[in-house]
């Protein structure tokens, strides 16, 4: 049966949910936020958003922030579209005046660390931060090795739904899954969202090998594996110990995993992490890739200050994540990109 499914936030990876959404058979609202009006210009114009090279499929609706109201009126569930750098927008603009019973799937990507080293995902900040208002709301959430450009392209891709609510995770995939947009589901909110975070503060530091190959052998110097292999082994085995930490399953440290592979070879995070990797400073890099959002940075520098706050009070060694203290002192501190390998290794021999 046949939904209707109101993405608020036209940013790239909550527009590119509009080709399954819609080619499934729904009624699909794309709204854009207070930032996006130029993109739902464009939609509006040409059917097509700004940054993708497909139009949309005929029959999508848009609609400018003003109008969220009317996307939203009457829709079984509604897609939160927005970066982490949107979280308190979409709090205070659409969670805090939408119906309650009208459920929520968030693309959001990222973790919030709280006075006592503790790490929680969007959907429990939102959550908290609305039953102050007397608002009881549970969110459900995306993760999964998926960039948007791909899934427009509708290259096969395996993603996964989280929320507490089973029945309404069925129905969102069931609405949702398509011949190329592949569906899990788990109740596990915190653990699938903690590895789909994590995987961007890591994929930083692995996709620095890239930019360290071109500053020591030149730009003609190619791809080169072992040492983007042994960044990835050791952001790995970090994240293991994080998600640990978080309870996680053992499913979700796979997509988490999965989900760091793609970031290391098809996201944001790459171009960053390479030209650090080639010795540009962080300002530097920051100015060549103006306009890009970059939740990385955010991610990395949440991850290692709850890490330090643990580790006062007693319940982290933090001689176990040498690649998170490097990304933060890159970003914070100026560090040089090059890697600390020789902290990698390790001895088990009696």
């Amino acid at each position: 049966m046949s939904k209707v499914i109101t993405i608020i936030g036209s940013g790239m990876m909550g527009s590119a949910l509009a080709f399954p959404a819609f080619e499934n058979g729904n009624e699909v609202r794309l709204v854009g936020t207070h930032l996006d009006r130029d993109i739902i210009d464009n939609c509006k114009a040409k059917g097509q958003h700004l940054k993708f090279d497909r139009p949309f499929p005929d029959g999508v609706k848009y609609y400018y922030y003003e109008d969220w109201k009317e996307a939203a009126e009457g829709a079984d569930f509604i897609i939160g579209g927005v970066s982490s750098f949107g979280v308190d927008w979409f709090l205070e603009k659409i969670l805090s005046k939408l119906d309650p019973s009208v459920p929520v799937l968030s693309v959001t990507k990222g973790l919030i660390n709280l006075e006592d080293g503790s790490l929680i995902s969007y959907p429990e900040y939102w959550k908290r931060e609305l039953a102050k208002r007397g608002i009881n709301r549970e969110i459900c959430a995306i993760g999964g090795p998926c960039t948007s450009y791909e899934l427009v392209f509708h290259d096969q891709t395996e993603v996964a739904f989280c929320g507490k609510d089973t029945a309404t995770i069925k129905m969102m995939k069931e609405a949702m899954q398509t011949s190329y947009y592949h569906i899990s589901l788990t109740n596990d909110v915190e653990g699938l969202e903690s590895a789909v975070a994590l995987k961007n503060g890591y994929a930083l530091a692995v996709a620095m090998t890239i930019g360290l190959v071109n500053r020591h052998h030149g730009p003609d110097a190619g791809l080169h594996y072992n040492s983007q292999a042994a960044a990835f082994y050791q952001a790995v085995k970090e994240m293991r110990y994080l998600l640990e930490m978080q309870g996680a399953s053992r499913d979700c440290e796979n997509i988490g995993i999965g989900d760091l592979y793609v970031t290391v070879y098809g996201g944001r995070t790459r171009k960053i992490g390479i030209l650090l990797g080639e010795g540009k400073s962080y300002e530097e890099a920051l100015q060549i890739l103006a306009g890009v959002t970059l939740e990385s940075l955010v991610v990395s520098r949440r991850v290692w200050a709850a890490m330090v706050r643990k580790a006062e009070l007693g319940k982290a060694d933090l001689s176990l994540y040498p690649m998170l203290r490097h990304a933060a002192e890159v970003l914070d501190n100026g560090k040089d990109a090059e890697l600390p390998w020789e902290a990698f290794t390790f001895d088990q021999t009696a």
